[in-house]
Formats: C-alpha cells, sequence, structure tokens
C-alpha cells in the first residue's frame, strides 16, 4: 500500500508540460553544435580571426558546464517552474543577442549567457522524467530524453548547414527565438511538479559558487585550448590549470564540509549512480567525438562544404530516431545490463569498421558504421539513464541529474582534448614516417613524381616544383587519414573494454519492474 501511495500520478497536463520541457531541452543542446559547421561564415560576417572565432563555441561550453551542476541547488531553491521558464526566457533572449552582434566581443559575451542558461534546462528535464512519471513509464520517457540528448549534438550541424546555406548565419540563432517563447509560456503555464524553497538563498555558498566557477571553467578552457596550443608551453593553459586544481580542491572541501553545499557529491554512494555516471562520461567521448571526427575528416580529406557535410552526418541521426521505440522495448523485456554490452559492442564495432578507412571514402563506406553508431548510442543511453537515476531517492534526484549530465560533457571535453592531441601527435609521426619510405631510391616514389610531373607540364604548368608539392599534399593527407584511424582504434577499445563493465551494475529491484508487465 505504501508503495502505491509513493508512485506518482501521471495527469496529462503533467505530460504536455514535460514534453515542453523535453523541447528547450532539445534546443538547449542542440545549440553546442548547430555553429559548429558554420564558423566560416560567422568568422566572415563579424570580421573576427581564426583565434577569436573559435570562442564562439568554447564561451558556450565553459558557460554551460558551470550551470549544469548547480542547477540542482537551483531547482530546489526555485522549483522547476521558476528555473526552467527563467533559463528559457534567458536562452531565447541571449539568441536574439547573438544574431545581432555586430563584433566577435559581442557573439561572445552572448554565447556564453546563451550556454549559461541552457544549461538550466537540461537537468531539468532529466530530473523530471524520474520524479514526475512512475516506474512503469520510464522506459517510455527514457528513450524520449536519451533520443534528445543523443539525437541535439549529431544533427547540430546538419541543422547548421542548411539554415546557413539557405538563409544566413543568423537564423542558426532567430530559429530559437519562436520556439523559446513558446517553452517560457508553457512551462510557466503548465509545470506545477514542486514549490520553490527560497530560504535556501539565505543558506547560498557564495565561495563555493566561485570555486565550481574557476574549477569548471577553467578546465574546460584547459582541455579546449591545450591540444592546439602545446598544453603547459601555453602561459594561459598553465595558470588556468593551476586556477582548476585550487577551484576544484575548495570545491569538493566546501562540498563536504557545508549543510547545504553548491553541489552535492552523495549521490555517489549509489553504486548504480557511480558506475553510470562513468559510462555516461565514456559516451560523451563516443557521442561529441564521433560527431567532431565525421565532419573534421569531410571537410580536411574530402574538402566537403558544411551542407554536404550535414547532408552526410544526418544518417546517424535517423538511426537514432529509428532505434528509440526499439531501445524503450527492449528495456522492458530483457536484462539492463545485456541492452549495455550490446550497445557498448555496437558501438565498439562501428569505430574498428572505421579502421579501414582511406582517403577516398565517401558517403557509401561511411554509412553503415554510421548507422550502427546511431542504433547503439540509443541501446545505451536508455539502459544508462535508467540504471544510474532510477535507484535514487526524489530528494537526490535534481543535484544527482545535474552531476549526471555533466560527467556527459566533461567525458566530451575530455575526449575531444584526447582526439585533437593525438591526431596533431600521431599525423606529425605518420608524415615522419611516410618521409622516411618516399626517398629518391623508392621507384613507386619516382614513378608517381613523374607521373604528376607531366600531367602539370601538358597544362602548362612547372612541372618538378609542382609534382614535389603535389606529393607533399599526399603525405600530408594520408598521414592525416592514418591518425583519424589510430582514434578510431583507440575508441574501439575503450568501448570494448567498457562492456564488461556492465556487469558492475546492480539490476532495478523486482519490485520496480512489476508494474511493467
Amino acid at each position: 500500500m505504501s508503495a502505491a501511495a509513493e508512485e506518482p500520478q501521471l495527469t496529462p497536463r503533467r505530460v504536455a508540460a514535460f514534453m515542453v520541457m523535453v523541447f528547450g531541452m532539445f534546443m538547449a543542446i542542440l545549440d553546442i553544435q548547430i555553429v559548429s559547421a558554420s564558423l566560416p561564415e560567422i568568422q566572415a560576417g563579424l570580421g573576427a580571426s581564426a583565434d577569436e572565432i573559435s570562442w564562439v563555441q568554447t564561451a558556450y561550453l565553459i558557460a554551460e558546464v558551470i550551470m549544469i551542476p548547480l542547477s540542482g541547488l537551483l531547482g530546489r531553491m526555485m522549483s522547476t517552474r521558476y528555473l526552467f521558464a527563467i533559463s528559457a526566457a534567458g536562452f531565447t533572449l541571449s539568441s536574439f543577442m547573438c544574431a545581432t552582434s555586430g563584433s566577435i566581443g559581442e557573439m561572445i559575451l552572448w554565447r556564453a549567457m546563451q550556454g549559461f542558461l541552457g544549461g538550466g534546462m537540461i537537468p531539468s528535464v532529466f530530473a523530471a522524467a524520474f520524479t514526475i512519471f512512475p516506474a512503469s513509464k520510464r522506459n517510455m520517457v527514457s528513450p524520449m530524453i536519451g533520443l534528445v540528448a543523443t539525437l541535439a549534438p549529431t544533427v547540430g550541424p546538419t541543422v547548421g548547414g542548411y539554415l546557413s546555406h539557405a538563409l544566413s548565419w543568423h537564423w542558426l540563432f532567430l530559429v530559437n527565438v519562436p520556439a523559446g517563447i513558446l517553452v517560457t509560456l508553457g512551462v510557466l503555464a503548465l509545470v506545477d511538479f514542486d514549490k520553490p524553497d527560497w530560504s535556501l538563498f539565505d543558506k547560498f555558498d557564495w565561495v563555493g559558487l566561485g570555486a565550481l566557477a574557476c574549477f569548471l571553467g577553467a578546465m574546460e578552457y584547459v582541455l579546449e585550448e591545450g591540444p592546439s596550443n602545446d598544453w603547459f608551453d601555453d602561459e594561459a593553459v598553465a595558470i588556468l590549470f593551476v586556477v582548476m586544481v585550487l577551484g576544484g580542491v575548495t570545491t569538493f572541501w566546501r562540498a563536504f564540509t557545508r549543510a547545504e553545499p553548491v553541489v552535492d557529491f552523495s549521490a555517489f554512494a549509489n553504486t548504480n549512480f557511480a558506475v553510470g555516471s562513468v559510462f555516461s562520461f565514456v559516451m560523451g567521448i563516443g557521442l561529441y567525438g564521433m560527431t567532431y571526427l565525421y565532419p573534421l575528416y569531410l571537410s580536411s580529406i574530402r574538402g566537403y562544404d558544411s551542407l554536404m557535410i550535414g547532408e552526410t552526418v544526418f544518417v546517424s541521426g535517423l538511426a537514432m530516431f529509428f532505434t528509440a521505440p526499439l531501445a524503450g522495448a527492449l528495456a522492458s523485456r530483457i536484462d539492463l545490463r545485456l541492452m549495455l554490452i550490446g550497445g557498448f559492442l555496437g558501438f565498439g564495432l562501428s569505430s574498428w569498421m572505421l579502421t579501414g578507412m582511406t582517403a577516398d571514402w565517401d558517403f557509401k563506406e561511411l554509412l553503415v558504421p554510421q548507422i550502427l553508431r546511431g542504433m547503439s548510442l540509443m541501446i545505451c543511453m536508455v539502459p544508462i539513464n535508467n540504471l544510474a537515476l532510477g535507484t535514487l531517492p526524489p530528494a537526490k534526484m535534481k543535484g544527482a541529474s545535474g552531476l549526471y549530465n555533466l560527467t556527459r560533457n566533461l567525458g566530451g571535453a575530455v575526449g575531444l582534448a584526447v582526439i585533437n592531441t593525438l591526431l596533431t601527435d600521431r599525423g606529425a609521426l605518420h608524415v615522419a614516417r611516410l618521409k622516411e619510405a618516399l626517398n629518391w631510391a623508392n621507384p613507386e616514389a619516382l614513378s608517381q613524381l613523374a607521373a604528376m610531373q607531366a600531367n602539370l607540364e601538358v597544362q602548362g604548368i612547372s612541372g618538378e616544383q609542382g609534382a614535389l608539392a603535389q606529393m607533399a599534399g599526399r603525405i600530408t593527407a594520408q598521414a592525416t587519414v592514418m591518425s583519424f584511424v589510430d582514434v578510431f582504434l583507440l575508441l574501439t577499445v575503450i568501448f570494448c573494454g567498457l562492456a564488461v563493465m556492465a556487469l558492475a551494475m546492480k539490476p532495478p529491484a523486482k519490485g520496480a519492474k512489476a508494474p511493467a508487465h
């Protein structure tokens, strides 16, 4: 009888409110990647330098990663309704200001504001899914939020490419305005999940907030800028690494010594949440890493523009969309740990298939790996969500949801840093090895040089110098492809190894599953 009393009542109003929140989360996650394929257009429009334009992405990520763990305390203080509505309204206004920016400085400021407020919406949806829906309905809800969390960053470059080609880069941000207004009004009208507790404001740990901002903001900067600036050889990276360490120590000290810390780490005492957060971290590596690698290969090796890249990588998004219902159905019928193992092995297989990549690979060769990757992501996300958050008490849900989403974003940041470092270091190594092999005693190299020279001379171009330049370009391109293969091999090992860790998860209590049958 007590178990039945604890089951939350699901009403049409709450379902409608949740759908509005999911749409808001989709906007926030989509905007992480929507500018990635259109940065050259924004750079030209604002007259920015190559170093400055990268901050359009970095500013969003730094601000978002600070807000995500903070949202747990703010949600308890302000209630889901007011936190989400303020976040959605601020996100909408920031989007409009991004579109009207006249300089790169203004754009960076408003992108940071957009990221900070967008970060307030993402964890709120996960917390709502596991507090307002009864356990028997979670196998329908979890695929929905899993789909949004994985689909939005995957299709971001596609949506951005279409908008910037068909209209202009301004519409990457203006598209959020009408949708954001509707989300804000919908949340204010429909959300009634909880009540604010304004007394928490009196206990707010401002020192802890400053430490958290220094810790996560500096970490994001170090991970974003380190690979391209030789890490600690760059003064700013070295200084911010020290800031990160000091901020991290202070953050954890305040978290374990305050009655109401900014970030509550107590959820990690739950084994499922702790292991699920590790899985979420690694999923961030795979999700954001592959979303970065596919467009990078297509642009740097194949010479695709943003629209062509978007059309090519859209396959993964379609695979996720069509796999979501299947993942939900499987979650109610088989052991969730088996789904995890299958999903991780599928992702590992999709990465392994790319280890045969050459500079000639196109849509056809990338099709099956992309489909398998999209399906595997959804097969993984549903059980990770259910196992990590499904066994926590409601009182811990808001704070835990922020930490859970933070691990995915940090996984993406760490993954991109490692990937960029590997691409640089392994690329240099492969160039050196290829140059050693291509010497004047190599008959195949001499034959290809002669053919290039003859072809250029037919076109009236200086043959010898042109042929050497073409050969150097081929060496660089081949070395780049070989470095991509090294990264795909590493991802294969990581995800296949992770499948073993799935056995450490504890299946939900049978009582929690009973209503689903």
